[in-house]
């Protein structure tokens, strides 16, 4: 027997700093959309979403996938900016860094 929870799936905790973010995100495509003069309708025919996913994704919904988050961004022309998100690792360098300067000079972190 499953419950209702599972049967419709599980959905990701997000907490409220990151919920600022989506909202920000959904803001940003909402407003490259003003800015093309692309309609609601319009970004769902191109994309095949139904207009309420397209104003989930405009209110940053963190129930809609990332897959139609970049669908929609593809038909902006901005799904390049998607390939950049953490593509600057910086606190990842750093740790790469320490760990490989204790391998030199033979100390452990």
């Amino acid at each position: 027997m499953t419950s209702d929870k599972s049967a419709k799936g599980r959905s990701a905790v997000v907490f409220p700093k990151n919920r600022r973010l989506l909202e920000q995100l959904g803001e940003n495509i909402k407003l490259a959309c003003k800015r093309r003069g692309y309609t609601q309708v319009l970004i769902s025919e191109r994309t095949g979403l139904s207009r309420l996913t397209i104003r989930k994704i405009e209110k940053g919904d963190p129930s809609v996938s990332i897959g139609h988050y970049l669908a929609v961004l593809s038909v902006l022309g901005l799904a390049e900016d998607f390939a950049r998100v953490a593509a600057d690792d910086e606190l990842g360098r750093k740790l790469q860094d320490i760990k490989l300067m204790s391998k030199k000079s033979g100390t452990q972190p």
